[in-house]
């Protein structure tokens, strides 16, 4: 989709929820429900989450029956609280049986304990146990994620017989792109998309027509290690099986998009330095936010004292060359950038497995000739800089070797410290930009002292 394409969605997004408002503030009831007659249930839950909160639960009571679903797995978790809440005892139990048994269980991660044992109950039998599969994987595996409504046929079925089955199934089945094929125990065997089975002879068996090359995950896979699949071979869905390999449930790649667009949060906001656990953070209070904020903040804080240290234990040497106080902010933000760019690319890659081939040693290395050249270039300016600033071309040489002696540091530290993390069992994310930029200030300070005095002390 273009930039003007998303813009004019965006516009048009807007003026759904504009109208709504205007028109339930009006009691135009009957107008409001003409209004969401043609917009997708994707945009509907985005135009009720931007009402005010009195108004959402009028608005969703609006909705048919059978798109009130779609439209309540597709709204925020808090927003589908606080729906819960308004809602009648039988309103709450129509809407959540009907709801897919993968949205349900997503709903239930995200309810009070209360709420899920009452709801949970009152589930029909059918739903209940296919609620209590989901739930009793681990969260953030492909057991909890996946869906149990998929197509599974016996290899022996035919063509026409496959066919007929399909048609009974399809309306109680959120996967029908591809069939999977099973044994009498339920093994996974292959796959026939209804393309093969349509353009196939009536007679001939599933066993024969079959793709037999399966990419499937183990229930117990990390989800994120599902997503990467599906993107790599470019499926629209993902057979789930148990350590039998029999097959238990499919991962469809709408559910992938949404985690892997959680993933990215997660792993942009340990880039800055935040703790995140899902919610959305411009929902949260003050308080939470200044909480999720300042425990790495702190860490911060401490570090950089260890750097007002260095710089008040050489104090008599700066009183000898005062000159030198004028550059420190230039190397230590300098360092951190470089430091901060090494770790964001190596950060990435790991991400997406670009690095896999290259190796830790390579990769350090290679950031390392980077620094190399990055601190050759900044530093020759650094040094012209100062002179021309100072007019003393032993402190512009300082600054000019402590640049190029920073930049490397940097460049080794933030691709080599994302690594180390992965080895010991962190998040590699969490050696972020604001860690990074504290240590090089910490070390850049102590290079800069150093060199300057073998510079300085060594000419006079």
């Amino acid at each position: 989709m273009t930039d003007s394409n998303r813009g004019v969605r965006g516009e048009l997004r807007q003026l759904v929820r504009d109208q709504l408002q205007l028109l339930l503030e009006k009691n135009n009831f009957t107008g409001a429900k003409s209004l969401l007659v043609p917009v997708q249930p994707v945009d509907i839950a985005e135009a009720i989450e931007g009402l005010p909160e009195s108004m959402q639960v009028i608005a969703f009571r609006l909705l048919p029956k059978a798109e009130a679903i779609d439209v309540y797995e597709h709204l925020d978790s808090a927003v589908q609280f606080s729906l819960l809440q308004k809602f009648k005892h039988q309103e709450v139990l129509d809407v959540v049986d009907q709801m897919s048994p993968d949205d349900r269980a997503k709903l239930f991660d995200e309810l009070p304990a209360k709420v899920v044992d009452r709801l949970y109950t009152q589930l029909s039998s059918k739903e209940r146990e296919a609620t209590a599969l989901l739930l009793g994987y681990a969260e953030h595996t492909a057991g909890r994620i996946m869906t149990p409504e998929y197509i599974s046929l016996k290899e022996t079925l035919t063509v026409l017989q496959s066919l007929e089955r399909i048609r009974s199934l399809a309306n109680a089945s959120e996967v029908v792109y591809y069939i999977y094929v099973i044994d009498a125990s339920r093994h996974l065997k292959g796959t026939v998309s209804l393309r093969d089975l349509v353009i196939s002879a009536p007679e001939r068996s599933l066993n024969e027509i079959m793709t037999r090359d399966l990419v499937s995950v183990e229930t117990d896979t990390d989800q994120e290690e599902v997503g990467k699949l599906i993107q790599r071979y470019d499926l629209l869905a993902l057979p789930v099986v148990d350590r039998e390999q029999r097959l238990v449930g499919v991962v469809t790649v709408d559910d992938i998009l949404d985690i892997l667009q959680q993933e990215a949060t997660k792993d942009i906001y340990a880039l800055g330095g935040l703790q995140s656990d899902g919610d959305n953070y411009f929902q949260l209070n003050l308080l939470t936010v200044a909480r999720k904020r300042v425990i790495w903040l702190f860490v911060l804080l401490l570090t950089n004292t260890v750097t007002a240290t260095i710089i008040n234990s050489e104090q008599e040497f700066l009183q000898q060359v005062v000159a030198l106080t004028a550059f420190i902010p230039l190397l230590t933000g300098t360092g951190g950038n470089v430091g901060a760019q090494s770790s964001t690319v190596v950060i990435r890659g790991l991400n997406t497995e670009e690095i896999k081939d290259l190796g830790p040693v390579q990769v350090v290395w290679r950031e390392a000739l980077a620094g190399a050249i990055l601190g050759l270039i900044l530093g020759s300016l650094a040094t012209l800089w100062a002179y021309v600033l100072q007019g003393n071309l032993m402190v512009a040489v300082s600054v000019g070797m402590s640049l190029l002696a920073i930049a490397i540091l940097a460049s080794v530290s933030g691709s080599a410290l994302p690594f180390l993390f992965r080895m010991i069992g962190f998040d590699p994310a969490l050696m972020s930009a604001p860690f990074i930029t504290t240590a090089v200030d910490v070390l850049g300070v102590l290079i800069y002292f150093k060199i300057a005095k073998t510079i300085l002390l060594g000419s006079s």
